[in-house]
């Protein structure tokens, strides 16, 4: 819980000096920090005991004092500081698709707007439009991206709720009284974006048990309390809702709570044709009344003559009628994978070596991992040019020569240009093993034009790969206009690869869009899009998008051995 509480603190931090128009470098050091604290596979409390915090990537002295003071009190005084006299609302404008800090310092400089409620009013009484930097379309956009977050609604990322669930689920198993407790929920599938946390406690006497469960510390306001539910905001900010049940329903409900109401609604429907109900209490028969209660849920299913069905896949998507055929995909899982084919070292915007990136990849059980740092034209991701990219090529060269067991791959993310075009010429890209090519300007440009982009990428005999194809960013940019249908049409006809961007607020493609690339016979990636070596591990957040959209091993080339992989792409080009 400690690393979320650090790095949520620090990305706010990032946010008021980014409001305030504070030193670029400064903002980037507490935005990198935060990410690389929430990502950490261990607990930071353990490495302040040892006083190892400096050894973090990007941690300096400044840094690790704060982090000690919030590890000892909850939060730190420069932060206090800050949030002092600084309206909290202008934090919360940021969630706006589209709506950056600048923007957002004009707005409240000139009108003293605070709040995005305050904001709506005067983008509908046209206020905005005579501010400076801004105009009709940027007030138009403005509305939109309002009507947008409202449509998210207060959803949190999943790389943000599922740790928080598992750490819950820690406490909460201490508990003598608690026979057994299990995530359920959208969190459970893993959708990209949750509402709320649920999760489902066994206990032997649920009434006595509920009491308890309020004592618990992380809880900063009780929302609702029954005899079977408790509805608690935690100090996260977060909405956790407690199912209590017998121990002998535990399974029951756990099927029941981790949906989909869609799935649920097709199983209880295949349960009635057989002579049964089905709800999160057991599976009872129709005529007698006499109750079932499964002891796991592969037995629950295996009554309706199905095999069990991974909850990644209950979207009632054709998962059942599947199922009743036993023709359920063997998704793809995190041991297939063998290497990395989007990461960006310390070259252009990552924080990480190359050597440092190697060793980790290696650490993780990689044969291979490519280096895709930025083109020239992302001038504020210190992208490369031809003679620094012919510079990283013989470091690699060189590392390979000297490395064992990790094979590192050269490679770029180039920039497909608002005219079209690709932001290096084909002479270099051919030199390269893996090349990504990816939209980063012009995003408010029309539906054709973005869509031509795209597709004219897919054309050139040296574009491996393009990456998060429809630029969302979760909780923070819509999807920019490009017609994903034309796009998956190039892509089929091309052979061109389409990544899964494993990065948390991207996921991109989305689990519709792969099921979709997957029928059309298009071939996937699942990359990090790391920009630390610690972000590598990021890659379980791709993998679950791909069990969501029904991928297996066979549909992934980073499944691929190093041999297979290179004999791919050199037949690509």
């Amino acid at each position: 819980m400690r690393n979320f509480e650090v790095a949520f603190i620090f990305n706010d931090i990032a946010d008021i000096l980014e409001i305030k128009g504070e030193n670029f470098f400064k903002i980037r050091a507490y935005r990198k920090a935060a990410h690389i604290i929430e990502n950490l596979p261990f607990e930071i409390e353990e490495l302040a005991r040892k006083s190892q915090l400096q050894e973090i990537e990007g941690i300096g002295k400044a840094l690790e004092e704060k982090i000690r003071e919030i590890i000892n009190t909850g939060t730190c005084r420069y932060y206090e500081e800050l949030r002092k006299d600084f309206p909290r609302g202008l934090v919360e404008m940021l969630k706006i698709p589209g709506l950056g800090a600048k923007k957002i310092k004009v707005i409240y400089d000139n009108l003293g707007i605070s709040s995005i409620e305050e904001l709506e009013k005067a983008a509908r009484a046209h206020k905005l439009r005579a501010l400076p930097g801004m105009g009709v379309k940027t007030e138009q956009s403005i509305l939109k991206g309002i009507q947008t977050l409202k449509g998210q609604g207060d959803r949190v990322l999943l790389a943000i709720a599922l740790p928080v669930a598992n750490r819950i689920v820690d406490i909460l198993s201490s508990i003598k009284e608690i026979t057994n407790i299990g995530i359920a929920g959208s969190l459970r599938r893993k959708k990209d974006t949750v509402k709320d946390i649920d999760i489902v406690v066994a206990a032997k006497k649920p009434d006595a048990l509920a009491k308890d469960l309020l004592k618990l510390p992380i809880i900063s306001e009780v929302i609702a309390q029954g005899p079977t539910k408790i509805s608690v905001m935690l100090n996260m900010g977060i909405q956790l809702d407690l199912r209590v049940v017998k121990p002998h329903e535990f399974y029951s409900a756990m099927q029941h709570f981790t949906g989909s109401k869609e799935h649920n609604a097709k199983l209880r429907s295949i349960a009635l044709k057989n002579g049964y109900t089905l709800n999160e209490y057991g599976i009872f028969e129709k005529e007698s009344g006499e109750v079932f209660c499964p002891k796991s849920e592969e037995e629950l299913y295996s009554k309706f003559g199905m095999p069990y069905i991974i909850p990644e896949l209950r979207e009632d998507r054709g998962e059942i009628e599947a199922a009743l055929l036993d023709n359920l995909p063997d998704v793809v899982k995190l041991e297939d994978i063998r290497g990395d084919l989007h990461v960006h070292s310390n070259f252009s915007d990552g924080i990480s070596s190359i050597e440092a990136i190697a060793e980790k990849a290696k650490a993780l059980g990689y044969e291979y991992i490519a280096i895709t740092d930025h083109s020239k034209s992302l001038r504020i991701a210190r992208g490369l040019d031809e003679r620094r990219l012919r510079e990283q090529l013989e470091i690699i060269k060189d590392l390979n020569a000297k490395s064992k067991g990790i094979r590192i791959l050269t490679g770029i993310e180039v920039d497909i240009l608002t005219d079209g075009s690709l932001d290096l010429g084909d002479d270099i890209l051919k030199e390269l093993d893996v090349v990504i090519a990816s939209v980063h300007s012009g995003f408010k440009q029309d539906q054709k034009t973005l869509t031509s982009r795209i597709v004219k990428a897919c054309y050139n005999p040296y574009v491996n790969i393009i990456a998060h194809p429809t630029g969302r960013i979760l909780n923070g940019r819509a999807p920019y206009d490009v017609d994903m249908d034309s796009v998956l049409e190039a892509a089929a006809q091309t052979g061109t690869v389409l990544e899964i961007n494993s990065s948390p607020d991207r996921l991109d493609l989305n689990d519709v869009y792969v099921k979709r690339a997957m029928e059309k016979g298009i071939k996937i990636a699942i990359n990090t899009d790391a920009h630390s070596s610690e972000a590598l591990t990021d890659i379980m957040y791709g993998i679950w998008v791909a069990r969501r959209g029904w991928l297996t091993a066979e549909n992934i080339i980073n499944t691929f051995s190093l041999e297979k992989l290179l004999e791919f792409l050199k037949v690509m080009k």
